[in-house]
């Protein structure tokens, strides 16, 4: 099984197109959904140990809201895009022009739905463009949004799915608005061996 530091340049530099490609994919539509220009910077891809996800967020009790989605065939695994609360309230007020005051604590249902479908938008687009490049097939699941601690978001998704794989995909999300940037991130977590699957299909070897 490929261990998170035993990946190459080749395929970093793979995983970086598919992130390129899917963010341009987001961008437009999200533009379309929202009838307005989405301009989204050239995201951050890197890979790093699942045991790191939750302090890259802020902690494991750090408050967040994460979208959740299960990737189910060739090459399964799971999805998560985690947002800290004052870029979903900004995401709220300024791209989605829903206003949110950034002392308030919760969230409507409208709200929770408006942010899940961006997760589930961000989501798709990634997951086409790994698909086009590796020519698995790869679906996504009903997504499911939380606003919980994040270490408890994480902790739902392995008692859900059993042993996630040691080695998440990150691609750190910026959306351009104002002059402002708001800030989420994506984590793509394939199941043990699926990277090798993916990786496979490149031509590149992975065991």
């Amino acid at each position: 099984m490929a261990e998170f530091n035993s990946f190459e340049a080749f395929e970093l530099d793979v995983l970086k197109e598919v992130g390129n490609i899917g963010a341009g994919n987001a961008a437009t539509a999200l533009s379309k959904l929202l009838n307005k220009p989405v301009d989204m910077a050239v995201p951050k891809v890197s890979l790093l140990p699942f045991e790191e996800i939750a302090e890259l967020v802020g902690g494991a009790e750090q408050i967040v809201l994460a979208v959740f989605l299960r990737v189910e065939g060739e090459a399964p695994g799971n999805m998560f895009f985690i947002i800290e609360e004052l870029s979903a309230k900004r995401m709220l007020n300024q791209l989605l022009s829903i206003r949110h005051g950034e002392e308030e604590s919760g969230y409507s249902e409208m709200e929770l739905s408006a942010l899940c479908e961006i997760g589930n938008i961000l989501a798709g687009s990634y997951l086409s463009s790994l698909a086009d490049f590796t020519q698995l097939p790869m679906v996504p699941s009903v997504p499911a949004i939380a606003h919980d601690m994040a270490g408890a978001i994480l902790s739902y998704g392995l008692m859900q799915y059993g042993e996630m794989g040691d080695s998440a995909l990150l691609i750190e999300t910026t959306f351009l608005e104002d002059h402002q940037s708001l800030e989420g991130h994506f984590f793509l977590i394939p199941d043990p061996g699926s990277f090798g699957k993916i990786f496979k299909s490149l031509g590149v070897g992975q065991e």
